[in-house]
């Protein structure tokens, strides 16, 4: 199995466990101050995992796009993380998880015109079964 695909089934498996002990920590306060809790907590263990490995030495190849293409994704990711961290705070996190991986549609359709990758019957049908199963969910 290729490497990117255990990392991948380890992502899935950590943002499975992140919701749900998010919702216990969020019992007491805010969605927005549970999030400035667990930020705080994903920057410095970041930071720590790339002085760690080394990948600091790799700064020095940024180009300014780069930079700003990373920023827009850091505030794309602050914006996700606020909305999701709300609902979860006052909905079912199973739900809200759902709603939320359903960028996956989104992400295809970026990922297609934007980075031309194949956009095949077979993503096309995965795309609507994401699409399918998360409207199941949302109108109960």
């Amino acid at each position: 199995m290729p490497t990117w695909i255990l990392y991948a089934l380890a992502s899935m498996f950590f943002a499975g466990l992140t919701s749900v002990i998010a919702k216990f920590g969020l019992k007491n306060v805010s969605g927005d101050l549970g999030l400035a809790i667990r930020t705080t907590m994903v920057f410095v263990l970041i930071w720590i995992n790339a002085i760690a490995f080394k990948h600091t030495s790799q700064l020095s190849n940024f180009t300014k796009k780069d930079i700003i293409f990373l920023c827009i994704s850091g505030i794309t990711t602050t914006l996700s993380w606020i909305f999701y961290y709300r609902a979860i705070k006052i909905g079912d996190v199973s739900v809200v998880a759902s709603i939320d991986k359903a960028s996956l549609v989104i992400t295809i359709i970026l990922a297609f015109f934007f980075l031309k990758e194949p956009f095949t019957p077979k993503v096309l049908i995965g795309a609507g079964l994401i699409t399918a199963g998360t409207l199941v969910l949302v109108f109960k």
